[in-house]
């Protein structure tokens, strides 16, 4: 069992008032509905070297899909470690320049977003036009505990150049297999993040659909906006999780705002939460529906979010502004962002030899160039200038 190296969590635990029963109601309904969707097991690939028809039939179906005991004990505590230590380095306030130690805080020197931070148990984007307005409705806010800190850390952005950790997940075998499954062997990133749901003040994240470009082209389907990979260092439930409304994604842009008016709360009937162990690793649609409600659990949540689209989503195409510079996504620019692949498939490769090696065809024998030592950790600083959301 990993040994936990992040601060201990606040004792006091936080309630939804006279709400609290038909939450409590709310989370038991929805993971008994979890379990019973058949979209979790072990990644299994068919004969042909394709993704298990049961896992992509179930994925199709539910627009999410948990991946069991993908990331072993040895690994998660190697990953616990550089999250400690990006926590230990993070600026002590939203304005400052320094860590708790007195030393230069990390990400102060990046040009690209790094650290984003959240008043403890609150909705800081519902009901805005942040992020294309994307988030049409607020989530319920909570009253903080007296101790708490006036703001959090809750997501580093470009998280790869702060964790080889981080970076070799990201270079893992199966799961590039898998996104190959599923987006053709020219598959192409689409941003690195890393979600710290703090027990007692993790804030909430308001009903939304990822997607913001193609929702009105006649060529859309289920996985035009792509998928996110949500690695999970200690697991995740009803209550600090994410959840999701399945088979959403199918349906085209949704009406967020009017179904949680028919819902009479942001409790929507049809969701449910991602159920993971340590380890785990579920594949979200990012046309589908989802959310999270403020961590009022005494546990972290720990996920290692990173995604990836299909080529002819993002090739030629003018996009940007929520998670990167608008830029038009040439193939130049998708070949540069794509380094990260590579980088990630050599420095897996370099820790753990006795894995099959992924081939990234897009810059198969470039392996050369991207050969991975600490050292290149610096070529990393403001690669997510490069992100390609759409």
């Amino acid at each position: 069992m990993i040994s936990n190296h992040l601060p201990q969590p606040l004792a006091a635990r936080h309630d939804y008032g006279e709400a609290e029963a038909a939450m409590v109601e709310y989370r038991e309904a929805g993971t008994r509905r979890a379990h019973e969707l058949g979209n979790r097991g072990r990644i299994r690939f068919s004969n042909a070297n394709e993704l298990h028809p049961s896992i992509r039939e179930a994925y199709s179906r539910c627009g999410f899909y948990v991946f069991e005991g993908v990331l072993p004990e040895q690994e998660l505590a190697e990953i616990e470690q550089d999250v400690a230590e990006i926590l230990r380095r993070a600026p002590i306030s939203r304005d400052s320049m320094v860590d708790c130690e007195g030393r230069p805080a990390l990400g102060t020197d990046c040009k690209a977003r790094t650290m984003s931070w959240v008043k403890p148990l609150s909705d800081p984007i519902g009901g805005t036009q942040a992020a294309h307005g994307r988030h049409p409705s607020r989530m319920t806010e909570l009253d903080p505990p007296r101790d708490a800190p006036k703001e959090i850390v809750q997501v580093i952005s470009g998280a790869l150049q702060f964790s080889e950790a981080y970076l070799r997940v990201y270079g893992h075998p199966e799961l590039l297999r898998v996104a190959e499954a599923i987006h053709g062997p020219d598959f192409t990133p689409f941003n690195e993040v890393l979600w710290v749901k703090h027990p007692g003040l993790g804030g909430s994240v308001a009903w939304h659909q990822d997607g913001w470009t193609h929702w009105d082209k006649p060529e859309l389907d289920e996985n035009t906006h792509g998928f996110n990979f949500m690695a999970q260092l200690y697991g995740c439930d009803a209550e600090n999780g994410l959840w999701v409304v399945p088979g959403s994604h199918r349906r085209g842009r949704a009406d967020i705002k009017e179904l949680v008016r028919r819902a009479g709360s942001d409790r929507l009937p049809e969701a449910v939460p991602l159920i993971c162990s340590p380890g785990d690793v579920a594949m979200t649609n990012r046309q589908a529906i989802h959310g999270s409600f403020a961590n009022t659990s005494s546990k972290y949540r720990v996920t290692l979010n990173f995604g990836f689209h299909r080529r002819s989503s993002v090739l030629n195409v003018e996009s940007g502004g929520v998670h990167n510079p608008v830029s038009i996504y040439t193939d130049e620019y998708i070949r540069s962002r794509s380094r990260l692949i590579m980088f990630g498939i050599n420095a897996r490769q370099k820790r753990f030899p006795k894995e099959p090696r992924y081939v990234y065809q897009p810059m198969s024998g470039c392996e050369s160039d991207y050969l991975w030592d600490s050292s290149r950790m610096t070529e990393l600083k403001d690669y997510n200038l490069q992100d390609i959301g759409i």
